[in-house]
């Protein structure tokens, strides 16, 4: 059983529906509707960057440029008056990283094999 072929979830529904779809509507039909579905991707991508590139906000480049945030962080009526290294900025913004390795390392030295 060592040739055995692994197939995702996602590769599986793939296959199935590219094998259902030429069952019904034969290879040309599929492979137009395949070629419709990449042309349009395409032109939503072209459209998502075009936007971003003609957006005011997009030329600012640093986040205390940033209107918004100097608004939140504004003195007399922000959201986090208190400033950017204060209790409730911290708290909200940043991230706390906890090492949860050991119960992979204890899988792993008990012969589970994990997908990664």
């Amino acid at each position: 059983m060592k040739n055995a072929v692994q197939m995702t979830r996602r590769t599986f529904l793939k296959a199935t529906g590219f094998a259902a779809g030429y069952i019904l509507f034969g290879f040309n039909l599929t492979k137009e509707a395949i070629a419709s579905t990449m042309e349009f991707t395409g032109l939503r991508q072209k459209a998502v960057y075009e936007a971003d590139a003609n957006s005011k906000t997009y030329k600012l480049r640093k986040s205390q440029d940033n209107p918004m945030v100097q608004k939140l962080y504004d003195k007399k009526q922000g959201f986090l008056a208190e400033g950017p290294c204060g209790r409730k900025s911290h708290g909200l913004l940043h991230t706390h990283y906890h090492d949860r390795s050991g119960g992979v390392k204890a899988l792993k030295a008990a012969g589970t094999k994990l997908k990664v």
